[in-house]
C-alpha cells in the first residue's frame, strides 16, 4: 500500500506527475533529435519555473521571489519591460514587492483551495461507491504479485472468494476467507467486488 506523503514524493506519484510534465516537453521541444536532450533540459526546466501554473496562476519563480521573472533576451534585447526600469529604484521596487508577497501567497493559497474543490468535485460525481453488508460474499481483485506469472495476460482479473467480517472504516472491510482465516490486513472497497450465487 503506497502512502502519501511530501517526504517520499517518489512513493505518491508527485515526482512522476512533476517529471511526466518535463518529459512532454522535451519531447516536444527535440522533436527528432531525440540524442540532444541535455542541451535542451535547462531551457524546459527554466520553462517550467517561470510558467504560470493553472491552480495559482502564478509562476513558481514569483511565488518563492515575490516579483516577476524577466527571460534571459530581454536582458540584450531592450523591452517595455527592462526600459521602464530605474536602477535607483529598483531595490524600493523589489522591497515593495517583498512586503506584499505574504498576500500574493494567500490568495494564492485560496485559489489553489477553490482548484482543488473543484477537481475534487469533478472526480467525486463519476466515482460509484460500492457497499458491501457484513455476511456478503465478496471476489479480491487480482494483483500482479498475487497472480501466476505463467498465466500472462489471461490470469484471472478476480481470486478467490471471501466473507465481509466487518467493516473497519468508510468503504473498508475485514475479510474472512472460507476456510475460516481472517485475512491480516483491511480492503477497501474500490478493490472488492459483489459475488452472486
Amino acid at each position: 500500500m503506497i502512502t502519501s506523503t511530501p517526504v517520499h514524493s517518489q512513493a505518491n506519484g508527485q515526482a512522476e506527475s512533476s517529471n511526466k510534465i518535463i518529459v512532454n516537453n522535451l519531447q516536444k521541444k527535440l522533436g527528432t533529435k531525440k540524442g540532444k536532450w541535455a542541451e535542451e533540459l535547462p531551457f524546459v526546466l527554466w520553462v517550467d519555473k517561470t510558467k504560470s501554473k493553472n491552480e495559482t496562476r502564478q509562476t513558481p519563480f514569483s511565488l518563492v521571489f515575490g516579483t516577476e521573472d524577466m527571460i534571459p533576451t530581454e536582458m540584450v534585447i531592450p523591452t517595455s519591460r527592462s526600459c521602464l526600469q530605474n536602477p535607483e529604484t529598483n531595490n524600493q521596487d523589489l522591497a515593495d514587492d517583498l512586503d506584499v508577497v505574504d498576500e500574493l501567497r494567500d490568495s494564492t493559497r485560496i485559489r489553489m483551495a477553490t482548484y482543488q474543490q473543484r477537481i475534487t468535485k469533478s472526480y467525486n460525481k463519476n466515482v460509484r461507491v460500492r457497499r458491501f453488508q457484513v455476511g456478503d460474499l465478496v471476489l479480491r481483485k487480482a494483483f500482479q504479485n498475487t497472480t501466476d506469472p505463467k498465466d500472462g495476460k489471461l490470469a484471472p482479473q478476480w481470486q478467490a472468494l471471501y466473507n465481509i467480517e466487518a467493516e473497519v472504516g468508510k468503504g473498508v472491510y475485514q475479510l474472512l476467507s472460507m476456510d475460516g482465516r481472517i485475512l491480516p490486513k483491511s480492503w477497501n472497497a474500490v478493490h472488492l467486488k459483489l459475488y452472486f450465487v
